[in-house]
């Protein structure tokens, strides 16, 4: 069996610890011991860009949130779908991802973290949402596991109505916010039709038809 390498860590700001490693040529995030991600079961995160920017290439002046950059997995998916002249803002909360991405010894992100469509902001994607009313076209939300299976006590306020509104605060008319979760949560979805959003759920598998089996969780706004 091949050694999990203990790379890096990093502390959130509520004092939960992030370690990053590589095993056998992927590199694992893992909280406490369990596996946030992995560079090997990255469907679901390229998906989350897809029916996010679905419909958004060819409009101009397209602006989008990825919030959670992780290993940059749905920044660079969306980056795929947009034209030239969208803007990409990433909002991630520990400073040592955002490094980690950056370090060309982990092949993580990569160029696309100097793409000039690309806006790095340091800092809760929250307070983001909260300063940044009617500017999004698409806002995709990969933080922790979703509502229900949160890792970090701190990212609960992202998913209670507080968080919702601030999320469809932050769309433009007919924008879209999905959300990225670890299980099927249809009293989450239920929140976000209470607070006024039309909602669709997504299967996607971690890779290929393997995997755990992600959901990703569509609200639209009205025009």
């Amino acid at each position: 069996m091949k050694p999990y390498e203990r790379l890096a860590d990093a502390v959130a700001p509520d004092g939960t610890v992030l370690t990053l490693y590589r095993h056998d040529g992927a590199f694992l995030l893992r909280i406490d011991g369990i596996e946030l991600m992995s560079t090997r079961r990255s469907q679901s995160e390229v998906q989350l860009a897809e029916l996010a920017c679905r419909g958004l290439a060819d409009q101009p002046g397209v602006r989008v949130l990825v919030g959670g950059l992780g290993f940059g997995f749905t920044m660079r998916a969306a980056l795929e779908r947009l034209g030239p002249d969208a803007q990409v803002m990433v909002a991630e909360l520990v400073p040592e991802v955002i490094a980690w991405n950056r370090n060309p010894d982990y092949p993580l992100a990569g160029t696309a973290m100097h793409d000039p469509r690309v806006e790095i902001r340091e800092g809760d994607v929250l307070a983001v949402l909260r300063d940044h009313a009617g500017t999004f076209d698409a806002i995709m939300l990969d933080v922790d596991n979703g509502a229900e299976s949160l890792t970090t006590v701190g990212n609960a306020a992202l998913y209670v109505d507080t968080g919702i509104q601030a999320a469809i605060a932050a769309l433009r008319p007919g924008g879209r916010v999905v959300y990225w979760s670890a299980d099927a949560d249809p009293s989450f979805a239920k929140a976000l039709r209470r607070n006024g959003l039309t909602v669709t759920t997504e299967k996607s598998r971690a890779h290929g038809t393997k995997g755990a089996a992600h959901e990703l969780i569509v609200g639209a706004r009205r025009r």
